[in-house]
């Protein structure tokens, strides 16, 4: 089985899935280390050279090969992977994938995304927190009715990951 984490950048999908892996005793993949891993540069340098556009496409192909696998997974996708293409089809359809949405609140993610936007191509140019929470708060209205399909939904505001991981190995078993 692939346990296929989605959520907004920032709602502790990279944490919570190599806990959960370490957890279940499988592999853990974050997908956007594995897109700069196979392009051999950084995210940051993949929308700077060769742009967004080219990003989705690898990310829409890598996705699909992984789900492919049968083997035991962990996967942290990207915040915006479920919204392009057929990604989000393509994971409901896997027989092999169960879909988890971290749901983490806007002021939630806006806390722990203004220390570390110049790492996050998408959110570098915000220069207040004001301008972060009002950009994060349209995104998820519009990311919104993708991640929502997800099997699982769980609220991650106040949590430990910990708590986090056990509420998904309660529901998977």
């Amino acid at each position: 089985m692939i346990v296929v984490l989605l959520g907004y950048m920032g709602s502790g999908k990279s944490l919570i899935g190599k806990n959960l892996a370490q957890t279940l005793g499988c592999d853990f993949i974050d997908l956007d280390q594995f897109i700069a891993q196979r392009n051999d540069m950084t995210i940051s340098q993949i929308f700077s050279q060769k742009g967004e556009i080219f990003f989705r496409k690898q990310e829409s192909l890598l996705l699909n090969e992984l789900l492919k696998d049968n083997k035991k997974l962990v996967l942290a996708t990207g915040g915006g992977t479920p919204c392009y293409g057929t990604n989000m089809q393509n994971i409901l359809k896997a027989s092999n994938a169960f879909s988890v949405y971290l749901k983490t609140s806007v002021p939630e993610l806006a806390e722990r995304l203004f220390p570390e936007k110049e790492g996050r191509p998408l959110i570098a140019h915000l220069n207040s927190k004001d301008a972060l929470i009002d950009f994060i708060r349209k995104h998820i209205f519009d990311r919104s009715p993708y991640y929502m399909q997800a099997q699982l939904r769980i609220d991650t505001d106040q949590k430990r990951p910990k708590e986090i991981v056990r509420e998904v190995v309660a529901r998977l078993f």
